[in-house]
């Protein structure tokens, strides 16, 4: 099951590199844009160069229309897709200040309770993204510049969310499995430090 779960967790981890990757090129490519077509009607440029300025202007150079909107409705998904892995491995950012005091069996405990509610909230999170999506599709709004539908980018984020939360209830499950036995279960965590 482990196998699955890595794979999966891996998967949407890449699908969010690409996809992140994607948007920071567009992002890129429309200041660069928009820093060309800020230069090209600067008055020095138009009165230097008018028909190079024109020329260039023409051909659409400029900032990527909609860009913003693309950005936000990919982010979300973008968070969700890397949190299976992050998960998974347990390579949450931690401050233990008070914990690292605790004895192996406290620890134990608390990180299996920090689990099951962790897996809660992300279930509780993927079912109001399909309440909202569902509530976005019956109202059909659209998006301000591209007028794309708003539910398309809730299903794409509620895809990557449902794969969370089944790594989620996953760990919480086998958390709680090793606090019972007593073995190690999942590979030791990498958690950050702070």
């Amino acid at each position: 099951m482990y196998k699955f779960m890595d794979r999966l967790a891996r998967l949407f981890a890449i699908l969010g590199g690409i996809v992140l990757s994607i948007l920071i090129v567009q992002t890129c490519l429309s200041i660069i844009g928009r820093s060309i077509s800020t230069i090209l009607h600067s008055d020095l440029i138009e009165t230097t160069f008018p028909t190079v300025s024109q020329t260039l202007l023409s051909t659409g150079v400029g900032p990527i229309n909609g860009a913003f909107e693309l950005v936000e409705a990919g982010m979300a998904f973008v968070i969700f897709a890397f949190l299976p892995l992050c998960q998974l491995a347990g390579a949450h950012a931690s401050v233990d200040i008070f914990t690292s005091k605790l004895p192996n069996k406290a620890n134990a405990i608390l990180r299996t309770l920090i689990e099951i509610v962790f897996a809660f909230v992300i279930v509780v999170i993927a079912w109001e993204l399909s309440q909202g999506m569902l509530s976005k599709q019956r109202t059909g709004q659209t998006t301000f510049i591209l007028e794309f539908p708003v539910w398309w980018p809730y299903a794409l984020s509620l895809v990557a969310a449902v794969a969370s939360a089944i790594v989620a209830v996953y760990v919480a499950m086998m958390r709680v499995l090793e606090l019972v036995s007593g073995r190690q279960i999942l590979p030791a965590e990498l958690e950050a430090e702070h």
